[in-house]
């Protein structure tokens, strides 16, 4: 039986198809969301609630291309709403999992889950250390100077020890 958080979540967020990806649904923002009702932490933008470019771009890629994710154990690193992260597991992946900080994305990622019959697992991932995963994927990680310097930092690791790492984002200056 889901909490009262999760209660609010779905009463304030709208589950609807996804732009440009259809075939998934998400919990988003709408004009009467009342956003700043959902947050405890106000300094942290609540990324989770909106489709960002990059991320869609990465979904419709991933299911244009099953044969990228299909059988693989894939990491979603910055996952937010998770449409990336769905997208794999709506595609083939063998395991799916998502690393997103915000405990109020987490919870949505968790619900955008089941609203698409799909399994995601949270990573909490140590600093130095990359994910037992065949492929990362990350949409929309370059949006201020410091995200883009961890998220470098984080793939250089993941390539380093031979993980494939696909990004999609909009040419941000960072």
């Amino acid at each position: 039986m889901p909490g009262a958080y999760e209660r609010k979540l779905r009463t304030h967020l709208q589950l609807a198809p996804v732009p440009g990806v259809p075939e998934l649904n998400l919990y988003r923002a709408h004009s009467g969301s009342r956003i700043s009702e959902l947050v405890d932490d106000k300094a942290t933008p609540p990324y989770w609630a909106w489709a960002w470019a990059g991320g869609l771009a990465l979904a419709r890629y991933i299911l244009d291309h099953p044969e990228k994710v299909a059988g693989k154990r894939i990491l979603d690193y910055g996952a937010g709403g998770g449409v990336v992260a769905i997208a794999a597991g709506k595609a083939g992946a063998d395991c799916v999992c998502a690393c997103e900080r915000d405990t109020t994305g987490q919870t949505v990622l968790r619900l955008n889950a089941e609203a698409n019959g799909v399994v995601i697992g949270l990573w909490n991932e140590p600093d130095d250390t990359p994910p037992p995963v065949d492929l990362v994927v990350a949409g929309d990680v370059f949006y201020d100077t410091v995200a883009a310097a961890q998220s470098v930092r984080f793939f250089d690791l993941c390539a380093k020890v031979g993980i494939e790492v696909l990004v999609g984002d909009p040419g941000r200056r960072d």
